[in-house]
């Protein structure tokens, strides 16, 4: 008999005050999702930086609203279109290497009209 722990995480209860109720059901704040912008209405900023980064060049994308798989979802192609690594998380993409304004024609060729590079 395999319990639902789910429901029975210590851990999303701390700091919660012992009820002696023998109906209450401890409740958590579900955060709800943000969903995507279409790509029009999107504004990116595409800059780049060497900030904590050893004096390597990386192209930041900032300014992405929406859910992280689809952020993800970006960051990939544009990994995979410019040939290089990265990471996509925090609602900003990181593409390795100085690729500003390759980064920025691929983003218009997808329909993200509002790109500015910085």
């Amino acid at each position: 008999m395999a319990k639902n722990t789910k429901n029975n995480d210590w851990k999303d209860r701390l700091n919660v005050v012992y009820s002696t109720n023998p109906d209450f059901h401890y409740e958590t704040e579900e955060e709800e999702e943000v969903s995507t912008l279409p790509a029009a209405q999107q504004k990116l900023r595409v800059q780049l930086d060497r900030k904590n980064r050893g004096g390597k060049v990386v192209t930041l994308v900032t300014g992405f609203v929406g859910t992280d798989d689809d952020l993800k979802e970006l960051g990939k192609q544009l990994k995979s279109k410019c040939g290089v690594g990265g990471s996509a998380k925090d609602g900003e993409i990181i593409v390795q290497g100085d690729f500003k304004e390759k980064v920025v024609e691929l983003l218009r060729k997808t329909g993200y009209t509002q790109t500015k590079p910085v």
